[in-house]
């Protein structure tokens, strides 16, 4: 990216993970964002371990040494990722229109940087489109010919959006129970068996089950009938896989540590807006686990095969 000025502010979310949260600054110090807004959890109460951590982790922060506005949004409890997120978010769209957002353990390549940039201000009035991502989970296949595509998906590990998408996001859902129980999500997927794997996500975040809310904004992009934009190659990796996060605690999951790609420009837009049905299938079996009877069966089988003598 030698040569490229970036103008578009970074929000940068951290917590207690010096060691990824340094490598992850490297690289938003390269690409030398004229604004940086830092959103951090707090400690854990009664540990005091975690107040440690989390001082080091902000100290990171102090090594900006490039002509940067700083605005700091620091927690000095525990809040969670359902409300530290969405609140810090908030707080950042008070100050900013659009941003790119990197998480502690989220590691971008140089270029996804001006992708997130050039695409938020291409789709900056086009309220079809909600985020752009950096991530790319189908497995090296050639998806598209352009730069990227359209998805009703969401990936999170590095992304960009505008204040116009966080107006309309809710991490409580309180469209929830309107769309269950009208059966909205059977006007959107085609088998029950996604139907009923939504299903019990959403009632299970709706009901405070799960600490999350990237599956809240899921259920925005269903909602509105948006889009989410996915880049045709991986620009954003998952370092942070490892027993001191919060979800992503194995070593081995298929998400972890995905190489990334350089992102090749001028970027190839595509001519027209129309969601990826394939690649969503493909997403929906690798990232979300969702087969239909007959892969199932077929994964079985193969299952059984292999324990032959």
């Amino acid at each position: 990216m030698s040569g490229y000025k970036l103008r578009t502010p970074i929000v940068f979310l951290i917590y207690k993970r010096p060691d990824t949260t340094a490598r992850v600054f490297r690289e938003i110090a390269k690409a030398k964002p004229p604004k940086l807004l830092v959103v951090a959890d707090g400690p854990k109460p009664n540990l005091p371990d975690e107040v440690q951590k989390c001082a080091e982790t902000r100290a990171i922060i102090e090594q900006v040494d490039w002509d940067c506005e700083i605005l700091t949004n620091y927690a000095d409890t525990n809040l969670g990722l359902k409300n530290r997120v969405p609140s810090g978010l908030k707080w950042a769209f008070e100050h900013i229109e659009q941003a790119i957002i990197l998480e502690d353990d989220c590691l971008p390549d140089q270029t996804f940087f001006r992708f997130a940039e050039e695409l938020l201000w291409r789709y900056k009035d086009d309220t079809r489109i909600l985020s752009i991502s950096g991530n790319n989970f189908q497995g090296g296949r050639n998806t598209t010919k352009y730069s990227y595509y359209f998805s009703r998906y969401f990936h999170c590990w590095g992304w960009a959006t505008w204040r116009r998408s966080m107006e309309l996001f809710d991490p409580d859902i309180p469209l929830w129970p309107e769309i269950r129980d009208n059966n909205w999500l059977e006007s959107i997927f085609d088998s029950k068996r996604e139907v009923r794997f939504w299903e019990k996500i959403f009632e299970r975040v709706f009901n405070g089950e799960i600490d999350t809310w990237a599956y809240q904004w899921v259920l925005m992009l269903l909602a509105q009938n948006g889009l989410s934009i996915v880049p045709s190659v991986n620009l954003v990796s998952n370092i942070g896989f490892s027993e001191n996060a919060t979800h992503t605690i194995s070593d081995d999951f298929r998400l972890a540590n995905i190489p990334t790609m350089p992102m090749t420009f001028l970027l190839r837009h595509p001519a027209f807006v129309i969601r990826h049905k394939q690649a969503d299938a493909y997403t929906s079996q690798r990232v979300f686990g969702i087969r239909s009877f007959y892969r199932r069966l077929i994964s079985k089988m193969s299952r059984m095969l292999d324990k032959r003598p």
